[in-house]
């Protein structure tokens, strides 16, 4: 709150709180305004029949776009193709040597990663819109509880309408890369945060209140409080903790000056994959579940996926959740920490681990440091995702927990990023030195 009131006090960056707000209104407008070809007054029935979204695909890309997929807005798709082709594109440095020497050159080589980015995000609007349409059309989408949401399903209305959800999709990442550029924070992981706090709360009310103040019951809701906060002051506690390496660099001479000799630290985070092992994981057990949509419920291997990976509280979906994030826990940390090159780094500079050796030596003990702390994050990521699913079992809430694990580690990770970031920019333009210490700022001056 301190941050905040700093920030608003300079004109710098009230200027850039405000339009951050601006766009965010925008987006949000926008999560209202229906793709034309669509049918509101069925959309809304059918969403009405429907049960709060698990965290499968389909409700993660509901979750994603703050709830305009179900509504089939312009901005149906939200900010999902983004983070699929950001994934995409980071994963591809593996196996395609040319994105690897990109993303060594530095500036100039992500400018040209992040323009393959948006080439694939229009792709991936383009496939998804299509997907959603034609699941939307023959009623899938809406677990068949309602039809007719497409009144003409021609040809040429489908293409205008992926053409109207794919422009959609661009904006968002045009006023994502707005925030970032000209605001505070990550413009597509504020854009995340508004769409899952759109409707956080309302669903949080409604386990008390019930429908139309009927069937709520305020214990639960009381209950169901209290496990959020506590575990997002777990989850705060464990995105701030880190294992510091120390690093000691020689002295070096260079032309007639002195450099290094200078000791600092190498910070390893305990969950370095973030949210990506749960999103990973739900997206690839709700791949059989849209198959067998497909299928004839009569069938004996319809019948086994509706009963047991349908839902997420059966033992299979379980745990086949829990292996899939442990593994992609060391998966994706692998590609996003190398320590080869971390260590070659260090090398160049004339850097080293006190007690270790610098080259291989160093590699292998930070290989060593992170497959420890990838087993402390593999068990944390488990915990969080795994205590909705404990909640809804014991309370009986029957799929209407507000909150998952991808949302908890979003919003917290998301909130401590953007209030790093503002309190950053607000020491950078209040900072007076100690002359001035004990003066007031005074803007301009």
């Amino acid at each position: 709150m301190r941050t905040l009131i700093q920030a608003f006090r300079t004109k710098e960056l009230r200027n850039k709180i405000l339009f951050v707000l601006g766009m965010i209104i925008i987006y949000r407008i926008g999560s209202f305004i229906p793709t034309p070809g669509v049918d509101v007054k069925v959309v809304q029935q059918c969403v009405g029949k429907m049960s709060t979204v698990s965290e499968n695909f389909i409700g993660l890309v509901n979750l994603f776009s703050g709830g305009a997929m179900l509504q089939l807005s312009i901005f149906a798709l939200g900010v999902m193709p983004y983070i699929t082709a950001s994934i995409v594109i980071q994963l591809l440095r593996v196996v395609i040597p040319r994105f690897e020497m990109l993303h060594k050159e530095g500036q100039s080589g992500e400018a040209k990663l992040t323009q393959y980015t948006r080439y694939l995000t229009i792709g991936l609007a383009v496939l998804q819109s299509t997907t959603i349409l034609v699941t939307a059309r023959s009623g899938a989408l809406f677990n068949y509880q309602c039809s007719q949401v497409i009144p003409n399903d021609s040809v040429w209305n489908l293409v205008v309408m992926v053409l109207i959800m794919t422009g959609g999709t661009g904006f968002i990442m045009w006023m994502a890369e707005l925030i970032t550029d000209k605001g505070i924070g990550q413009g597509m992981s504020i854009l995340i945060f508004m769409s899952i706090c759109s409707g956080f709360l309302p669903q949080l009310w409604e386990i008390g209140w019930g429908t139309n103040g009927k069937d709520g019951n305020w214990t639960k809701f009381g209950i169901v409080v209290g496990v959020l906060l506590v575990i997002m002051i777990f989850v705060v506690y464990v995105e701030l903790a880190q294992r510091r390496i120390p690093v000691q660099y020689t002295r070096r001479m260079i032309g007639r000056k002195m450099y290094g000799g200078s000791s600092t630290y190498l910070p390893l985070k305990i969950n370095m994959s973030g949210v990506i092992p749960p999103i990973f994981a739900s997206s690839i057990l709700s791949i059989p579940t849209l198959i067998a949509q497909f299928g004839n419920s009569d069938q004996s291997w319809v019948k086994w996926i509706n009963t047991n990976l349908a839902s997420t509280t059966t033992v299979w979906y379980i745990v086949l959740y829990a292996i899939q994030i442990v593994f992609f826990t060391f998966f994706y940390t692998s590609i996003t920490f190398d320590p080869d090159e971390v260590a070659d780094n260090m090398k160049d500079y004339g850097g080293f681990i006190p007690g270790i050796r610098a080259g291989s030596a160093t590699s292998r003990y930070l290989g060593y440091v992170m497959n420890r702390l990838d087993t402390v994050g593999a068990i944390y990521l488990l915990f969080v995702a795994l205590i909705p699913t404990v909640l809804i079992m014991s309370m009986q809430l029957n799929n209407r927990l507000p909150f998952g694990g991808t949302t908890i580690l979003i919003i917290a990770g998301v909130g401590l990023d953007t209030l790093r970031q503002a309190k950053a920019q607000t020491e950078q333009f209040q900072y007076t030195g100690f002359l001035f210490e004990n003066t007031e700022h005074v803007e301009g001056k």
